[in-house]
């Protein structure tokens, strides 16, 4: 049995971790076999991703601690493990999504990404998402598009009037 002060320990420790989280994923890991929880648990570790399991109504607490109220309870039954992303929030999904495909083990219950809710079945969508870093060098590269066009542009200029020049002193020494 739990005592009360361990489940505060608990709640408190959720907080700790959920309050700078990025990216929040609730999964049913029922019926996971020893390798698939050690091949979950390994792909999530090389990821840096946190992972946490605690009794559901915890899990809750936590979350009210936080105003995490969009998480339905009908999402919160079983067992509830917590895979927490603190940086990238797409980084979840794309793990699970790759553990899953081997046995369909773990499943996702719920998914909170900065504040949005998304239910279980929107993992493929989840995953399909590009990853920040992604999104960054997108937006970077096409920054920069415009800038290396005129550079491009204005180099063309200068090489074809320096042909120009060229070919106009070619002619006069040739006169």
């Amino acid at each position: 049995m739990v005592t009360k002060s361990k489940k505060e320990e608990i709640v408190a420790e959720l907080v700790e971790i959920l309050k700078n989280a990025s990216g929040i994923y609730v999964v049913n890991f029922t019926t996971m076999t020893v390798a698939e929880t050690n091949s979950f648990r390994g792909a999530i570790r090389s990821k840096g991703l946190v992972y946490k399991v605690a009794k559901n109504t915890l899990i809750k607490r936590a979350f009210a601690q936080l105003n995490i109220n969009n998480i339905p309870d009908k999402s919160m039954f079983g067992q509830s493990g917590l895979l927490i992303c603190m940086d990238d929030p797409t980084i979840g999904a794309k793990v699970i999504k790759e553990v899953s495909e081997k046995s369909q083990k773990p499943q996702l219950k719920a998914a909170v990404l900065e504040g949005q809710y998304f239910d279980g079945t929107k993992l493929q969508d989840l995953a399909k998402l590009p990853s920040k870093q992604d999104l960054i060098a997108g937006i970077l590269g096409s920054l920069n598009a415009p800038a290396s066009g005129i550079v491009g542009a204005i180099n063309a200029v200068m090489r074809d009037l320096a042909s120009v020049i060229e070919e106009v002193a070619q002619k006069n020494n040739a006169a």
